[in-house]
């Protein structure tokens, strides 16, 4: 799918033409500079020819400040992977030095470059529009990006010079993996790691993320896509509105995912809050590793590892399945064994059983451990069917399926998973009475 960078100064209403030639709204917008941070990538499939915008922090050539430079970094890739870039000017501003200086530098790289001015939206503002003719370019779009006005045209002169996309590629082939956890545990950081280079920015002041951040890679001849999430706070400690909509986007990007990598924070210990995101990922069905970051910081003796898994597992207690590792970003000590777990993963959360082996395991567990009386009546298994995956679903059809407590689930289910393993990823069960004829 092509790709379209959108670059500029801060505070010249990149985020919100975003959104509007999105239709939605997905980037984080505030009436301050630098609220954008990292590249937000987002497919554009409501035209004739679809193609991926990524919105990226402001542009400031020649500052020093270490995280304006990362920003400007950010930017540099983004014009780097983009097929075609609009670069934003800000008509109440006027043409600045630093324009000048973006403008310079874009002249060297060898894409199509649509200048657009925006916060047109009266004749006074088109006049003054005029002034960024002086770039030396031939055309210029004016838009309003906060009303719209303009922008149809705009999306026009994109559609016009986008290359034809290749075949993409389906839902079904992709894993999705969103890296989750609370601020500052190092998620940016393995996500650079995972792929090998400056993916996204990462800075030890807690928040740095705040857009969920989405990157596509082949590992083993498979595609994937990985999403960097805003770190979530506990509702009580999340008072910007900007750090509500981060805690939003993380919990959106759970919901679009296959497999959750929960970072937990070595140093600190498991939280209340781990807890809590986890669950939300159990609930909501994705398979799930446990990573453990910054384990390099651990004075170690030979009971630390076995000290740590066990406290998780008590912690976890409903996330028996889920695989833990120790790693560290920041050295990269055992990051590498993170794909090969998650291709595994993958593998059970995608995974079929025969109804024939299914049915004898159930069958041998309701002979070692029968149902409950329910009513005066002994509880009855007739048989089971696996019905989906992603995760792995099944369907008990039984005499009454009111009478099962949840207990006998957690037996069944545990059978199951002794018998067919089903690594990192949650089991759904579902009992329905059987239809008399």
């Amino acid at each position: 799918m092509p790709v379209v960078a959108i670059v500029g100064r801060p505070n010249v209403g990149k985020s919100t033409l975003f959104n509007r030639i999105l239709g939605r709204r997905k980037a984080l917008v505030e009436d301050f500079p630098g609220v954008t941070r990292d590249r937000n990538y987002a497919e554009v499939t409501r035209f004739d020819k679809p193609f991926t915008l990524i919105d990226t922090g402001g542009f400031e050539p020649q500052s020093q400040e270490r995280l304006l430079q990362q920003m400007r970094e950010q930017s540099q890739l983004a014009i780097e992977e983009a097929d075609l870039i609009v670069f934003l000017l800000d008509v109440q501003q006027g043409l600045t030095p630093a324009d000048q200086d973006v403008a310079n530098m874009l002249r060297r790289v060898d894409k199509p470059v649509l200048y657009v001015v925006n916060k047109v939206d009266g004749d006074r503002q088109e006049q003054g529009a005029a002034e960024f003719y002086a770039l030396g370019v031939e055309d210029i779009f004016t838009v309003s990006a906060e009303h719209g006005l303009g922008v149809n045209h705009l999306v026009a002169g994109i559609l016009a010079r986008l290359p034809e996309a290749p075949k993409p590629v389906t839902d079904e082939e992709v894993t999705r993996i969103a890296v989750i956890g609370r601020p500052n545990v190092g998620k940016s950081s393995l996500v650079n790691r995972l792929l090998g280079y400056e993916r996204v920015v990462a800075n030890p002041v807690a928040g740095t993320t705040r857009d969920s951040v989405d990157t596509a890679f082949v590992y083993n001849r498979k595609p994937y896509l990985l999403i960097d999430t805003a770190g979530i706070r506990r509702k009580g400690k999340v008072s910007q509105k900007l750090e509500k909509f981060s805690v939003v986007q993380a919990l959106k990007a759970m919901e679009r995912t296959d497999i959750v990598l929960m970072v937990i924070d070595a140093e600190e210990g498991v939280t209340e809050q781990d807890l809590n995101v986890a669950g939300y990922a159990h609930e909501q069905g994705r398979a799930l590793l446990l990573v453990v970051n910054k384990w390099d910081a651990i004075e170690k003796d030979n009971q630390t590892l076995g000290r740590f898994v066990e406290k998780i597992r008590v912690t976890f207690k409903f996330l028996p399945y889920a695989p833990i590792l120790f790693v560290s970003a920041l050295t990269g000590q055992r990051v590498a064994k993170i794909m090969g777990e998650v291709e595994k993963v993958a593998l059970e959360y995608n995974r079929q059983v025969g109804t024939g082996e299914l049915n004898k395991v159930v069958e041998k567990a309701v002979s070692s451990h029968p149902p409950a009386v329910y009513h005066g009546k002994r509880l009855k298994i007739f048989y089971a069917v696996q019905v989906g995956v992603r995760p792995p679903s099944f369907v008990i059809f039984v005499s009454k399926a009111e009478g099962f407590h949840f207990s006998y689930e957690r037996y069944l289910v545990n059978k199951i998973r002794d018998a067919f393993g089903f690594q990192g990823t949650p089991i759904r069960l579902f009992f329905r009475d059987r239809e008399r004829k």
